[in-house]
């Protein structure tokens, strides 16, 4: 009787365990539902709550600084580059043919003054024909007094029948050959003079040695380089210029080059090429630069020349901005804190350090931003930071 009955019960506790499972389940998603709709509702609120902007109102999008365009008096340039080389370049070369060098005293970078022995030449076989010649010379010496004195006292016989006019006219021409004699010697002995003092390399004129090939024990061939001298220290800028810009260069103009280790010459026109290059079409200025630079022969240099002075309206080069290849400015439509701008394209000219002219599309009432205008667009809204005292 007991076994009939625990069945049913057995049965229907396990469907209550189970409703009661399904219902705590639905209450849980019921409740998540309900936070997330209260949460929904708190951020609808939040937005539209009385701290936030009003509808219709704009937000500035940016703090920005302002500038009005100023006028400044500025040089006309041009730009230009050339190579830098040495004014004038002496080659010294070897004078004398089949003698030895056996002495070089000065070497690349050295300074020398005109005069100076720079190298020499073994010349004692050159010494010991000058001493024969000149032993020549005192015998032919000799020979034309005695031709002389001869002469002399056949003349005070010429009335004499014994002499005969032959006789008369060799006496006379041996005297006078005799003469040639002596000077035909001396001329030889100028020339084997000037060839000993070939032997000795002197620097033509004061100035620096630019390269060196003498080299010590060498027999030299005629003309053979030995040395190469930058005469006076002198160096020249060769600027290359278009016949437009030569048409407003004048001699004396002052011109400032930027060399390759960043440092600055000096430097004046000289003077101008008279033609220009049938290839290139440039023409080319010579400019003498001035001492105590680091410019050197060889170096390549840009050069600004400076011409006549004239007014130039500038903004700050920050407020200037490039957009498909245009330069535009952003102009501020009003005086007041909060103002929008318009962007407004302009044509630029010179530039000088952070000032760059704008030489069409401003004038001088206008406002435009400086810092943040490469962040705005045409429209924008922007707050004016108050200015900055120094």
């Amino acid at each position: 009787m007991m076994t009939h009955l625990t069945r049913p019960i057995s049965f229907y506790t396990f469907y209550s365990q189970r409703g009661l499972a399904r219902g705590s389940l639905l209450i849980g998603i019921f409740t998540v539902l309900a936070c997330c709709a209260v949460f929904f509702i708190v951020w609808l609120l939040n937005r539209e709550s009385p701290g936030a902007a009003a509808p219709g109102k704009t937000v500035p999008a940016l703090t920005v600084t302002r500038a009005v365009p100023q006028w400044r008096q500025w040089p006309t340039t041009l730009e230009a580059s050339g190579a830098i080389a040495a004014w004038q370049e002496a080659v010294i070369g070897a004078q004398q043919v089949g003698l030895r060098l056996i002495e070089v005293n000065v070497n690349v970078g050295d300074q020398v003054k005109r005069g100076q022995l720079l190298a020499r030449f073994d010349a004692d076989m050159l010494r010991a024909d000058l001493a024969q010649l000149q032993a020549n010379l005192a015998q032919a010496r000799a020979t034309a007094a005695q031709a002389e004195i001869n002469k002399q006292r056949v003349l005070k016989l010429k009335n004499a029948a014994t002499l005969s006019q032959q006789e008369l006219l060799r006496y006379e021409t041996e005297a006078e050959t005799s003469r040639i004699q002596v000077d035909a010697i001396k001329a030889q002995l100028a020339a084997k003079q000037l060839q000993l003092s070939y032997a000795e390399v002197r620097a033509p004129d004061d100035g620096a040695i630019s390269a060196r090939m003498a080299t010590l024990g060498a027999v030299a061939g005629s003309g053979q380089e030995l040395f190469r001298l930058i005469r006076q220290n002198r160096l020249e800028w060769r600027g290359e210029l278009t016949a437009g810009q030569i048409a407003q260069i004048q001699t004396g103009q002052a011109i400032q080059l930027s060399l390759p280790d960043g440092s600055v010459a000096q430097a004046k026109v000289r003077q101008l090429a008279p033609a220009l290059d049938e290839q290139s079409r440039l023409g080319v200025m010579y400019a003498d630069i001035l001492p105590g630079s680091q410019a050197r022969a060889g170096m390549y240099a840009n050069g600004r020349i400076e011409l006549s002075q004239r007014p130039a309206l500038v903004v700050p080069a920050a407020g200037v901005v490039i957009r498909d290849g245009r330069s535009y400015v952003l102009k501020l439509h009003s005086d007041a804190d909060t103002s929008p701008v318009s962007l407004q394209s302009v044509a630029t000219g010179r530039r000088q350090g952070v000032e760059i002219e704008i030489v069409q599309g401003l004038n001088e009432t206008d406002r435009v931003v400086v810092e943040g205008a490469g962040f705005l667009n045409d429209g924008d809204l922007v707050h004016i930071a108050p200015a900055r005292v120094d």
